[in-house]
């Protein structure tokens, strides 16, 4: 399988806008295919705020950014969101409600990937498959408990094929006993697939299963 590189944060530097006070100032650090870099800090310490620096979606009118966001030596912070091609899960799994969970699936898979209903419903059934999920394809996701939302968030963001992972604790509200079943899909999926993912949470045991480098938020 071909890696989709290094994500690499260069210099990076926010501040608000209306006091200039530094929510990071010249940070660096660097992902290598399939590993995880976690942030941990308190709430309204700013780790959000750098994912959004690096998925496009900055308060422009809140804060200031300076720096380099790199994925595979490509710099793509001046690119639109879009185009970034950086895979976000957030705390809520935001399925589509008026969409099937099939719906949902090809919402994220490329045109170009599959042009025939036929292709594309394979597709959705392989990656249905993959999470324990065969025969969900028509059901409503209101009707999936939360860790079966989970898993079919983030088959959608893989099958948009993204070259990087940003993880916005996204595990933070599901019980305790889904927690760990739901990190390990997650991880093993983007380890499998050589992407590079930077997860922000305040939960040590997130942090422990993901089994990378740790850097330390201060607010």
């Amino acid at each position: 399988m071909t890696h989709a590189g290094t994500l690499d944060l260069r210099d990076v530097t926010i501040r608000l806008r209306r006091s200039g006070v530094a929510i990071f100032d010249g940070l660096g650090l660097s992902v290598g295919p399939g590993g995880v870099t976690t942030l941990m800090g308190p709430s309204g310490s700013g780790k959000s705020t750098l994912l959004a620096f690096c998925g496009g979606s900055l308060d422009r009118e809140a804060f200031t950014a300076q720096g380099a966001v790199l994925i595979g030596g490509e710099r793509v912070e001046a690119l639109p969101p879009e185009r970034r091609r950086l895979g976000l899960l957030l705390q809520d799994p935001l399925l589509f409600p008026h969409l099937s969970v099939a719906g949902n699936l090809l919402y994220g898979l490329p045109r170009q990937r599959a042009r025939g209903r036929s292709e594309r419903r394979r597709i959705v059934e392989d990656a249905l498959g993959q999470a324990g999920l065969q025969g969900y394809a028509d059901r409503d996701p209101t009707t999936l408990s939360g860790g079966q939302r989970a898993r079919v968030a983030l088959l959608r963001t893989l099958l948009a094929e993204p070259r990087a992972l940003l993880l916005d604790e996204p595990f933070s509200k599901l019980d305790a006993a889904l927690r760990e079943d739901v990190r390990a899909f997650v991880f093993d999926h983007a380890r499998a697939r050589g992407l590079p993912t930077l997860l922000v949470t305040h939960d040590e045991a997130d942090a422990r299963a993901a089994g990378g480098p740790v850097v330390l938020v201060e607010r």
